[in-house]
């Protein structure tokens, strides 16, 4: 496993490739289709918000209030990523992020832009919310909760060892296009085998 810290340099995202497994640790912002839309739209961060050599999450935690008041997350499975594809590459050109986390890849256009400026995706397992939560060692802030309720705010969260696979590293490979093209041979070869 490699260990990779936020803020993630340049180099240490163009030095991931299509395979590695990493443990992410540091300061993670989820983010979902409102906050997306909004930031290409026009929309600005917060100010005390910056996700320069920073990783967004493609996700809607569940998230409670403690005894103490302290904010928890009890679940933090990633959503479907390719709903961002009409805005993730303009995101990762004008905020400098580093990683995007999510599930099910994303499009030619992210792919693109993680080989132009550096950025990679990190493949989070579906199904594994809670498994996931307890990677989330604090819930530092949140932003936005109001404007877009819970689900798609900006939750700051501090996490250790999340666990995620480069899926879409910054070298211009994607291992969802490389699983696609060669499902799609091997169908259009059992069509045509069953034509003749």
């Amino acid at each position: 496993m490699i260990q990779l810290t936020t803020p993630i340099t340049e180099a240490a995202a163009r030095q991931l490739r299509v395979g590695d497994e990493v443990f992410l640790s540091g300061i993670v912002f989820t983010g979902r289709d409102a906050v997306h839309k909004y930031l290409h739209d026009g929309g600005a961060l917060p100010p005390e918000v910056s996700f320069q050599g920073g990783a967004i999450y493609h996700c809607g935690p569940v998230v409670i209030k403690d005894a103490s008041g302290e904010w928890k997350v009890v679940a933090a499975g990633p959503t479907t990523s390719t709903r961002e594809e009409p805005y993730q590459w303009q995101i990762i050109r004008d905020h400098g992020v580093r990683g995007v986390i999510g599930k099910g890849g994303m499009g030619p256009r992210t792919q693109k832009a993680c080989q132009e400026y550096g950025c990679v995706y990190l493949h989070a397992v579906g199904g594994a919310a809670q498994v996931l939560a307890e990677c989330v060692k604090k819930v530092r802030n949140v932003y936005f909760l109001e404007k877009f309720g819970s689900p798609e705010a900006i939750w700051e969260l501090e996490v250790e060892n999340f666990p995620v696979v480069v899926t879409i590293d910054a070298h211009g490979r994607s291992l969802h296009e490389e699983v696609f093209n060669a499902s799609s041979q091997a169908l259009a070869a059992r069509v045509s085998a069953g034509a003749h």
